[in-house]
């Protein structure tokens, strides 16, 4: 079922957006006289005194047209960027920069609007979490087959162990671990399962019943915050689903966090060299942050598919965020090769530190407060 809360925060995305861009809209057809909006006299398309078309539409289907172009954002110009902001992220970033910005959507609109689209998307493909709506008699097959694969490796093993071979009794001992684990949590399910339904409703073995015994037990101490914060954080954390739910709208909402958190550390990459500005570092995060998004986004829906597609996926996603990053500090800073690789690799320990801060703050945001 489509999140509702994401819906409407998809459509606030859109719309703030459309808001803060420049309109570009049709004017239709010629119309010489005098502006409706500032009176100024007009000789085309658009008023030169305040660029409002000098055609207005009162039409319902227009309306429409309005409101679609507000949500999705949808015009000539999404075409000019999208493909550069992927494939060419460097000359984007630089052209916007330069003052070239009518033929491009600008970074804050866009930034905006994949936003709101990748956690509407993600809600409605599911929950960031494992899908815990198999019965618990499945979740037991399921632990009883991998002890026995398991053992089985094992076994097929013991001949490469017995002949020494190199690096046998390191595979051995992986697998032997795997082992412990497998049949501890087999273990859990089934001692699960004779305790029969559980009071508070959660599924007994799920990861939401071990996360709320986990919090509601002794040893679970909030290390954050006073006490009252802490009791709240507790409160919250019990109850998991709701927990998760939190974090994600929270997440989203305050998700133009990470453009503060991230322009001082591209500062620090600049510091020394002139010519460069806090804005032009501010269009560089936007941009990149879009793209970030929009390559989350396509792995988060396409990667539920099952089989080799999935790990290919996988692959693609963890180079794309290094080459991405390269070519735009290159081409948006006119930099050396060896000038955008060691930039590169400090900026990726950058994107881990802000995304560290980041996190910090959607947890106080959404379980403190």
């Amino acid at each position: 079922m489509v999140d509702m809360d994401a819906a409407g925060g998809l459509a606030t995305g859109g719309l703030i957006a459309g808001a803060i861009e420049k309109p570009t809209g049709h004017a239709g057809e010629d119309h010489v006289g005098t502006c409706s909006d500032c009176g100024e006299a007009t000789t085309g398309n658009f008023c030169a005194n305040c660029g409002q078309p000098t055609h207005v539409h009162r039409s319902l289907l227009h309306l429409g047209e309005e409101v679609l172009h507000g949500v999705m954002h949808f015009d000539a110009r999404i075409w000019r960027t999208l493909p550069l902001l992927i494939v060419n992220p460097g000359r984007l970033t630089r052209e916007w920069v330069e003052g070239k910005r009518t033929r491009y959507v600008s970074p804050l609109a866009i930034f905006l609007f994949t936003i709101f689209l990748m956690f509407f998307a993600l809600s409605f493909a599911g929950d960031f979490v494992p899908n815990t709506t198999s019965s618990i008699d499945e979740r037991i097959a399921n632990a009883e087959t991998a002890v026995a694969e398991l053992q089985s490796q094992i076994a097929a093993n013991e001949p490469a162990v017995a002949a020494d071979e190199p690096g046998a009794e390191g595979v051995k001992t992986g697998l032997e671990a795997g082992l412990a684990a497998a049949e501890g949590q087999l273990r859990a399910l089934q001692e699960a399962k004779a305790d029969g339904p559980r009071a508070d409703g959660l599924t007994p073995g799920s990861w939401q019943a071990n996360m709320a015994d986990t919090v509601h037990g002794e040893n679970f101490h909030v290390g954050i915050g006073d006490k009252k914060m802490q009791e709240k954080i507790r409160h919250k954390l019990g109850n998991p689903d709701l927990a998760v739910y939190k974090f994600q709208q929270t997440t989203y909402k305050f998700a133009w966090l990470l453009v503060p958190f991230s322009i001082p550390f591209m500062w620090l990459l600049f510091v020394w060299k002139r010519g460069f500005t806090l804005y032009d570092h501010g269009v560089f995060v936007l941009y990149s942050l879009t793209f970030m998004s929009i390559l989350f986004l396509a792995l988060g829906v396409l990667g539920r598919m099952n089989g080799w597609f999935a790990g290919v996926l996988g692959t693609i996603g963890t180079f794309a965020v290094p080459v991405h990053m390269f070519a735009q500090l290159k081409g948006a800073y006119n930099l050396s090769i060896w000038s955008a690789l060691w930039r590169t690799a400090f900026l990726l320990f950058f994107c881990l530190f802000a995304s560290t801060l980041f996190v910090v703050a959607v947890f106080y945001l959404g379980f403190g407060v």
